[in-house]
């Protein structure tokens, strides 16, 4: 697998979001996630933003992290977000998504960040057990579905 850094407006990124935001609209019923996101939040220093390509050159996973600290939504001074982990359902179960997740832990390390948050849901049970074997624990809900009851939140020290 070749990983690589991307805009998140980056064409290929955009493909695979939409395809993300489907699956989320069908296993809750709704459009989707709604977190207001813009490209500027996944630009080094702030963030980072990683697509993963097969052999074939065809975009098979993401994630990113932005930067986040103390403000009305829970966050905390340092914090670092997991947004729009991925991986397409043909590319799943090789590693990929512990890959990229461990890319960007070191990212956000390296940019001076101490703590990675991510939210989830709990329909959304690989996830969480990805989550849960890479070293996160649950934590104080936050972000703009802090107050859903579908909604779980993890954070890891860096």
């Amino acid at each position: 697998m070749n990983i690589r850094r991307v805009a998140f407006d980056h064409p290929d990124a955009v493909k695979l979001n939409d395809q993300v935001q489907a699956e989320y609209a069908m296993r809750y019923g709704d459009e989707g996630d709604v977190t207001p996101l813009d490209p500027s939040m996944f630009q080094p220093p702030i963030g980072l933003y990683l697509m993963a390509y097969d052999a074939q050159g065809r975009p098979v996973a993401t994630g990113g992290w932005r930067t986040q600290d103390e403000n009305d939504e829970g966050y905390s001074d340092g914090d670092a977000e997991l947004k729009r982990m991925y991986v397409v359902e043909e590319a799943r179960g090789n590693g990929l998504a512990r890959r990229i997740l461990a890319a960007l832990e070191d990212d956000a390390r390296a940019a001076g960040r101490i703590r990675m948050v991510l939210e989830t849901g709990n329909k959304q049970p690989e996830a969480i057990a990805l989550y849960a074997s890479s070293g996160y624990e649950p934590c104080v809900k936050f972000g703009h579905y802090r107050f859903h009851e579908d909604s779980r939140c993890f954070a890891k020290l860096l």
